[in-house]
């Protein structure tokens, strides 16, 4: 019953230390976006990517014209 004494106080401050870490976090906007970085994986952009996800065409040859 005497390590009650120490673990009771060392879980609140345990609690209290994961509490302050999760208000940090929120204040310095890191759940602000979510699903952004989830869905810029999925996302092609740019010139390299020039086929657009589900389509089964493949893509144009960016070679030079033929006359």
């Amino acid at each position: 019953m005497d390590i009650l004494i120490l673990l009771i106080p060392l879980s609140l401050v345990i609690v209290g230390v994961i509490a302050w870490i999760m208000l940090w976090a929120a204040k310095n906007g890191q759940f602000d976006d979510l699903e952004g970085p989830a869905h810029s994986v999925i996302i092609l952009e740019g010139p390299a990517h020039s086929v657009i996800m589900d389509d089964d065409t493949p893509p144009k040859p960016n070679g030079p014209a033929k006359p």
